[in-house]
């Protein structure tokens, strides 16, 4: 039986994204502004902002802060989004907290016409649980992934004096602006439109061209401005360059943050052992032998990097591909890119409704001259299947986020790799 504060939860997905920033922080001032408790980053960008949130995040716990992560979406749990020092929020305070933001809203809209009620979004709601949990759990700092752009986000009412942006990207052109150029201001705007006297910003994975209007903006309004080399000594879990960028950013933010204390050799010792689950991560069994990838590449940009991953690590490896994706993506460009490092394909699907179904992709793939090799529902089963046909070879899991999760939650206490997610109930996942 779901509990009261997960009905109210879901009663909000039905008002689906919503730009802005007034339903927040009205709720801020009725919950008394949690998220004045402690100090902030923000960490905005197309790609990248999930695993530069989680190795940041790792490096100042290491030094001793008790350090917040929120970030979207989950793979498994709910709960995933909100962790104080690597520990996800409980069942109980989710709940508690859930129920707090119910009555703080039904106390903003008590004696309002209908026309004056707010109503959060279920992306503002988890924001103000996330809020509520680190004032309460004496949080020092909070590394906040911004759902959507960054000026109009909910995060943005934490109001921190870093932020970090990873990359520039189409995406949600509708709301952020139909330009790359557009959407870098939408997202530096996150700290702010006006004076950012004694604000920081760091920045990677731009073009020169934007990079340059990074720099503008932000020296027109007084901030900071560091773009950070990309390191040559970090090791990490995850395979890519793209990852090596991503930690290279946040050392230089956990430097700029912690000041004169700061460790590199900590931070670098650190950044070895952190997993960033889901992202081009390796799951090895008792006897040290890779059985999977997973990655969750879910548009054409991210399937680059997938396949630059591929020919470095694995060159002239062909791979059993595990594959599905959801309906409004670019799924023909993606299967392109992937052809030449896939020798079999398994088509998937999980019963979430926004999936392409299996005979959309065998159709896809038949046009690109490309034949399936099995095809059925996302399960342990059909995974150990695929994992027979692939014989010694890793099995490559891609084409969703969501698909990641399902296989997560499938893998989980079999690797461990995957250790964090045992005992994470599975929870519905919307990208709100």
């Amino acid at each position: 039986m779901q509990n009261a504060g997960m009905e109210y939860l879901n009663s909000r997905l039905m008002f689906g994204m919503m730009p802005g920033l007034t339903s927040t922080r009205m709720l801020c001032d009725a919950l008394e502004n949690p998220q004045k408790k402690f100090k902030t980053i923000h960490v905005v960008g197309t790609n990248g902002k999930g695993s530069t949130s989680y190795y940041l995040s790792g490096i100042l716990k290491a030094h001793g802060f008790k350090t917040a992560l929120y970030t979207s979406p989950h793979l498994v749990s709910l709960r995933e989004r909100i962790r104080v020092d690597d520990v996800p929020i409980s069942d109980e305070d989710l709940d508690r907290y859930l129920l707090q933001v119910k009555d703080a809203a039904d106390k903003v809209n008590a004696g309002r016409d209908a026309s004056q009620q707010i109503e959060p979004t279920f992306f503002e709601v988890l924001t103000l649980v996330a809020f509520l949990h680190y004032a309460n759990s004496g949080v020092e700092v909070a590394v906040l992934e911004a759902g959507m752009g960054g000026r109009l986000d909910s995060t943005a009412v934490a109001n921190g004096s870093m932020a970090v942006v990873t990359s520039i990207g189409l995406e949600h052109t509708e709301v952020l602006g139909p330009t790359e150029s557009a959407i870098l201001k939408e997202k530096m705007a996150v700290l702010g439109e006006e004076s950012l006297a004694g604000k920081t910003f760091v920045v990677g994975g731009l073009s020169q061209e934007l990079l340059l209007e990074a720099r503008q903006f932000a020296s027109d309004r007084g901030a900071d401005f560091v773009v950070p080399d990309i390191r040559k000594d970090v090791t990490l879990p995850n395979l890519g360059q793209h990852y090596v960028e991503n930690a290279s950013l946040s050392l230089a933010v956990a430097k700029q943050f912690i000041g004169s204390s700061y460790d590199d050799a900590l931070a670098i010792r650190t950044l070895s052992t952190r997993s960033w689950a889901g992202r081009m991560q390796t799951l090895t069994d008792a006897f040290g032998k890779v059985r999977y990838i997973l990655d969750g590449a879910h548009n054409s940009h991210a399937v680059k990097r997938l396949v630059e991953t591929l020919s470095r690590y694995y060159p002239q490896q062909k791979f059993h591909c595990v594959f599905g994706a959801l309906k409004d993506k670019d799924v023909g460009e993606m299967l392109k890119l992937m052809g030449p490092h896939v020798s079999h394909w398994h088509i998937t699907k999980t019963p979430y409704p926004r999936f392409r179904e299996l005979d959309d992709l065998r159709n896809l793939l038949a046009g690109l001259g490309l034949n399936v090799a099995t095809e059925g529902e996302l399960s342990r089963k059909y995974l150990d299947q695929v994992l027979a046909e692939a014989g010694e070879a890793p099995v490559l899991i891609t084409g969703s986020l969501y698909m990641i999760g399902e296989s997560v939650q499938a893998l989980k206490n079999d690797y461990e790799g995957l250790a964090f997610f045992r005992g994470l109930d599975q929870t519905t996942n919307e990208h709100r």
